[in-house]
């Protein structure tokens, strides 16, 4: 092989080389474009969370104060039940 021969084969392979190095170049531009996103909609899922663990809390409280005051009515309606029967009682 002569010496522009090798020279041309060495410069293909300098382009392959280049070309490869580019395409890995762009891979790892998408791949850190990818990380980026995903940290964004990491960060997106921590927020809903916080606000919806913040909503139950809330939901959790109003539930129990419903449940509360669903027993004070229990009771406070049993107690009006037995003071009329004892009205209804004492008039017989």
């Amino acid at each position: 092989m002569s010496e522009i021969d090798s020279i041309e084969a060495a410069s293909r392979r300098l382009a392959l080389a280049l070309d490869a190095l580019e395409a890995a170049v762009e891979r790892r531009r998408e791949a850190a474009r990818a990380e980026d996103s995903l940290t964004t909609q990491i960060h997106a899922l921590d927020g809903d969370r916080a606000r919806l663990a913040g909503e139950l809390d809330q939901a959790v409280a109003r539930a129990r104060a419903l449940e509360n005051a669903n027993q004070e009515v229990g009771k406070r309606i049993a107690q009006a039940i037995e003071t009329i029967r004892g009205v209804l009682a004492s008039e017989e």
